[in-house]
Formats: C-alpha cells, sequence, structure tokens
C-alpha cells in the first residue's frame, strides 16, 4: 500500500458466470482483510451472487426457493464482514485483456438484481456494477467476436428501473472512462447522475486499453470530464480495475495512472474522489 501511495483499497472479486469453475469469493480473502482492517476492505458476491443472478435470468427460475436462497448467501457475505457486493455484471463483452472469458449478460432490472438491490439498502452497503452502456439495442462492433452475440442489449432504460426501483440503493457503476462501445459519454453520465441521486461512478483510466472515450489524452485531462467530476465532486470515486492474478497488470502503473488524473483535478474536488467519497459510500 505505501508503494502504491494508498490509504486504503476496496477489494472485489470478477464477476463470474455460473459456468466458470474457477470462480471464488470474498472468503478467500477476508483472513488477510481483517488482519489489515485499516488498510484492507472487500466485496463479495462476484463468485456466488453474481452466477445467481446471470442463471436466474437464463433459466427464468427467479422463484421462492431460488430468491431464498439468494437472499441467504447475500446476508452470509455480509455477516462475514464484506463492505458491499461486487463485482457483478449487468453487461460484460468478452474480450482479450479481461479474465472473463465468456459474454455475461442479465437486465438491470431482473428479479434477482431489484432482490439485490432491496437487500443492499436493508444494510446500507453499495452494489458495484461492470455495464456497458447500450442506449439501444445495436448489432455487435466486428471487434468483438464469439462468445460475444450477433447483437448486444439495449441496458439503459432497465438501468434506470433498477436505480428507480429503491433510492436507498447505492449503485455504483464500474469503470466510468473505459468504454468498449462508444455510448459511454460524459454527457450520457451527466444526465444520469442528474436524474439518479444514488447512482455513483468509478473511475477508470488504462492506457493500454483506453477504449473509446478515455479521460485522459496525451497526458491531459479532457476539459468535459474534468468539468464532470467538478460539477459532482460527491458522485466518483477512483478505481482502478487492478488485477492480482497472473496475468496481472503492474499495480505500481496503475496506481501511477490514478496519480496522473487525480493531480489534474481542483484539490477540493481531487481529495473527495481520491478519499473521501469512497469511505463514505461504503460507510468506512
Amino acid at each position: 500500500m505505501e508503494r502504491l501511495n494508498g490509504a486504503k483499497a476496496f477489494i472485489q472479486t470478477e464477476p463470474y458466470g455460473p459456468d466458470n469453475p474457477t470462480r471464488w469469493d470474498a472468503e478467500m480473502i477476508l483472513p488477510a482483510v481483517k488482519k489489515h482492517p485499516d488498510k484492507l476492505a472487500v466485496l463479495g458476491g462476484g463468485g456466488t451472487l453474481n452466477p445467481m443472478i446471470l442463471e436466474a435470468y437464463r433459466t427464468g427460475n427467479a422463484g421462492p426457493e431460488a430468491r431464498k436462497q439468494f437472499r441467504q448467501r447475500a446476508e452470509a457475505l455480509l455477516e462475514q464482514g464484506v463492505v458491499g457486493f461486487g463485482e457483478l455484471s449487468i453487461e460484460h463483452l468478452s474480450l482479450p485483456q479481461s479474465p472473463v472469458k465468456d459474454y455475461e449478460y442479465a437486465p438491470a432490472d431482473s428479479p434477482m438484481m431489484l432482490l439485490l438491490a432491496d437487500i443492499a439498502a436493508e444494510h446500507n452497503v453499495p452494489i458495484d456494477l461492470h455495464m456497458e452502456a447500450l442506449p439501444e439495442t445495436i448489432p455487435t462492433p466486428k471487434e468483438y467476436g464469439p462468445p460475444n452475440p450477433p447483437e448486444l442489449h439495449g441496458n439503459i432504460a432497465a438501468f434506470e428501473r433498477l436505480l428507480a426501483h429503491n433510492r436507498r440503493a447505492k449503485i455504483i457503476w464500474a469503470h466510468a472512462g473505459s468504454d468498449n462501445i462508444g455510448y459511454r459519454t460524459p454527457e450520457l453520465s451527466r444526465r444520469l447522475l442528474q436524474a439518479h441521486p444514488n447512482l455513483y461512478m468509478e473511475i477508470k483510466f488504462d492506457p493500454g486499453f483506453p477504449g473509446k472515450d478515455p479521460p485522459i489524452v496525451d497526458g491531459k485531462l479532457k476539459p468535459e470530464w474534468l468539468k464532470l467530476y467538478s460539477d459532482f465532486p460527491d458522485r466518483f470515486i477512483i478505481g482502478s480495475d487492478q488485477h492480482f492474478d497472473p496475468p496481472a497488470t503492474a499495480p505500481l502503473a496503475r496506481a501511477q495512472q490514478n496519480a496522473l488524473l487525480l493531480n489534474q483535478l481542483p484539490p477540493g474536488v481531487r481529495k473527495r474522489i481520491a478519499m473521501e467519497n469512497a469511505l463514505r459510500i461504503y460507510g468506512r
């Protein structure tokens, strides 16, 4: 943590699919987290709740027994000490650079996601969601071949229904600034932040895979992203999407990119996005 110039890290599992035999969840790292509670916190559900959400959508089984098991698992994670649910996936492309090799999709307003929003609200913990921004259904871009489907589902309307379902549920939309399709613009982000007070965004800047509209180009923070951060200084947190299992990106390099972005923010905005917002949202 000292090498990364970080005060505290919030760690989460990959959003695994139901057919992934290597999936794991927070139990694997909770012992280390509990040894360093001042430095580490963990989210849970990527290896268990996420497969249950995807499986319920795939099979159409979101009945009473499935919902009961889902709630039991979510509350068991909370009892073990997780501070939120994540990373969960609503629309996750199969990408060469991602450890998640399958395509994952379930509507943001699926019964299990709405149930999780209620559980999160009951316990005052956030949900961290991975979702490509798709205002409408489109043909899958040619660069994203199988196992991605021929079409990608429009998902913004369903996402807004999730946000409206329970305003006490804090939803963190992961990877703001890392857009694989081209629709996750500052303009869309602004509209959603204005409409939904329970929406937060986690910033990601990866120069190795900058995507369609990265916040930084040639080392400079774009004016439209700077204005968005400055207009909503309480709604963003800094993230890295840093993977620690091989093949992992270099942690120090990701930390340096975060510093490059944060150092171009006004001091008050920088302090909130770098530290204060995460501590407030996660209640730590």
